[in-house]
């Protein structure tokens, strides 16, 4: 019998899902937490085979909660179980090592499914996200060859350009003259195919070469 943690901080939805996965009896639900410390909390003492993890919660949100647990290298498999169908906390959780991503409103066939397909050593990710997840992971390998095709300089002046500088100012801060500063900005357009310095600016921030 496979032995799982819900963490949700919705009393409503654990009892929900509880009442959902135990109708089986294949499944048993051996905790419960209302936030992340809480989950953490139980991990100490307890070993259950798999979570069910939310994202959105007070103290310690379901991000923080994975980062933990894979910090410490708990021999535990996640699912996020989430409202959230933006590729970004897709993203975030695949960074960190989700072992899988559905949505609350899949049903309960699908959730058991997930489960289990995860409890046995494969990944899980609810199907109608797989295009979007793809595509987004496409876009991210174009970026990096953009990067890639960029000089350091080049890099050195996009960064300043996405911190707000002026031509004037980056030749300053780089000692190199207002036209090498040109120059540069116009091979950066053309690498980034984009067409001013707001859209470069953005493709830095998203590329995480500038934090906010």
């Amino acid at each position: 019998m496979i032995q799982a943690m819900l963490v949700d901080d919705h009393m409503m939805i654990r009892e929900g899902i509880r009442q959902l996965l135990e109708f089986g009896n294949d499944i048993k639900i051996i905790a419960e937490a209302n936030n992340g410390n809480e989950c953490l909390t139980l991990l100490e003492t307890l070993s259950p085979d798999i979570i069910l993890l939310d994202l959105n919660m007070e103290q310690k949100n379901g991000i923080d909660t994975l980062k933990e647990i894979r910090a410490n290298k708990l021999p535990v498999k996640v699912l996020i179980l989430t409202v959230h169908n933006e590729i970004e906390y897709l993203m975030k959780a695949r960074e960190l090592e989700a072992d899988g991503y559905l949505l609350k409103d899949s049903s309960s066939e699908e959730l058991r499914k997930a489960i289990f397909t995860i409890v046995n050593g494969s990944s899980y990710i609810q199907p109608k996200l797989v295009p979007y997840l793809n595509a987004k992971l496409v876009e991210r390998d174009i970026d990096k060859e953009k990067i890639k095709s960029m000089t350091k300089r080049e890099i050195e002046v996009l960064i300043k350009i996405a911190e707000g500088m002026f031509n004037k100012e980056i030749a300053t801060v780089l000692n190199i003259s207002e036209r090498t500063v040109k120059n540069h900005i116009f091979n950066i357009f053309k690498k980034l195919e984009v067409s001013d310095r707001t859209q470069a600016a953005v493709f830095a921030i998203k590329n995480k070469l500038i934090l906010l």
